[in-house]
């Protein structure tokens, strides 16, 4: 029997009733709605999630267990779609997390909420500011051998690589994975405006986290920053937890991308949902500090993230002005098109996954309250 739900649509504001299966089989809208009730959106998506839940998808010692309690913190998010990623790290141990992964994903009732691997770095600037809170003794030029034994260890499930446009190989690396199906991101980098041309030119299609891995202090212009805004051609995502983004770039470069080219991230990492204290990313000691800041030890560098997407679909609203469908939108339809996602770029409609999330809205307050979600039609996650 296919399951029924109802409530508005965050997309259209219309009031639906879904039956569904593992895919959307039916969305009818009532002649009557009713004045209030809850709401529903397509699950969200996010492309750039290195842990949850205190387990570090960088760590090739990761169980399966604790793989699968962290996707189950995600799910009570909202997020039914996620790229976990890995770090720069050595070689070694970039693999043994990436063959971690792909088995969880594998074998774990609800791994295939792992949409796919976002790899991120070791192909990145080794300078400071540019690197972020990757190891600088890892970082190395892009190597095509490299990434064949990614993915050969990843079964094929690599689906996003992250690289500094200024290495001398760039371009044909980039050929390379985009010619194996693979979505090409710039970041993490120090290029001049012919570097970034160069890359994208070669098949890049994303920025990572614009506005982050970046110089302290950069040219007024030119500068990368500047050339990343006003390129069309290439999607931007941005981390929306208030933090890493001050609200007047955030709202400059939602502005200069335009909303269908905005891919909200969490860059979410191990303390995520968790109490403050010291935790790991990768080979990396970071800190969570209260009011869900992630440091390195020194306590001034940024280290990812402890976002939850619900809260970053309210930071869009509160920070942005954006209203609900267009916030709910950067988390959804925004991420499944340009992390190609298939089944889940039309919003709730008949034929996409039943990937679903009802929540209650506070118009006034910006606030969203996760109550289910549903997995290719499996209930995965109910309030008490």
């Amino acid at each position: 029997m296919p399951v029924k739900c109802s409530g508005f649509d965050a997309l259209s504001g219309f009031y639906v009733e879904l039956s569904f299966g593992r895919t959307i089989e039916a969305v009818d809208t009532p002649i009557t709605a009713p004045g209030a009730g809850r709401w529903l959106a397509p699950g969200f998506i996010d492309i750039q999630v290195n842990g949850f839940r205190g387990v570090d998808f960088c760590a090739p010692g990761a169980t399966l267990n604790e793989i699968a309690m962290a996707i189950d913190a995600i799910l009570a998010t909202g997020t039914t779609r996620f790229f976990p990623t890995v770090i720069t790290g050595q070689p070694e141990t970039m693999i043994g997390s990436i063959r971690m992964l792909t088995k969880a994903r594998k074998e774990l009732a609800r791994g295939r909420a792992m949409e796919g691997l976002h790899i991120e770095g070791p192909h990145i600037s080794p300078n400071d500011g540019p690197r972020g809170a990757h190891p600088k003794d890892a970082v190395r030029p892009p190597s095509i051998e490299e990434f064949e034994l990614w993915q050969e260890a990843a079964e094929g499930s690599i689906k996003i690589v992250t690289l500094a446009a200024e290495w001398e190989g760039a371009p044909a690396y980039i050929e390379h994975i985009t010619g194996r199906g693979v979505v090409a991101a710039i970041g993490h980098m120090d290029a001049t405006e012919a570097q970034i041309d160069a890359a994208v030119k070669a098949g890049a299609t994303l920025s990572t986290h614009l506005g982050n891995g970046s110089n302290a202090s950069l040219p007024r212009h030119p500068n990368y920053l500047w050339k990343q805004l006003a390129e069309d051609r290439l999607a931007a995502s941005l981390i929306v937890d208030g933090i890493h983004l001050g609200a007047s770039f955030l709202n400059v470069a939602v502005r200069a991308k335009g909303l269908e080219r905005v891919v909200a991230i969490t860059d979410a990492v191990a303390p995520a949902g968790c109490e403050p204290g010291p935790y790991n990313l990768g080979e990396v000691d970071v800190i969570l500090h209260e009011g869900g800041k992630v440091t390195l030890t020194d306590g001034q560098r940024l280290a990812g993230s402890s976002l939850h997407m619900d809260r970053g679909v309210e930071n869009l609203m509160r920070i942005c002005g954006l209203t609900l469908a267009e916030a709910v939108a950067l988390a959804t339809r925004n991420p499944a098109r340009v992390g190609r996602v298939a089944g889940r770029q039309r919003g709730l409609a008949a034929g996409e996954r039943a990937d679903i999330v009802e929540f209650d809205y506070d118009r006034d307050a910006k606030r969203i309250a996760v109550r289910r979600t549903w997995l290719d039609g499996e209930l995965v996650y109910e309030t008490a």
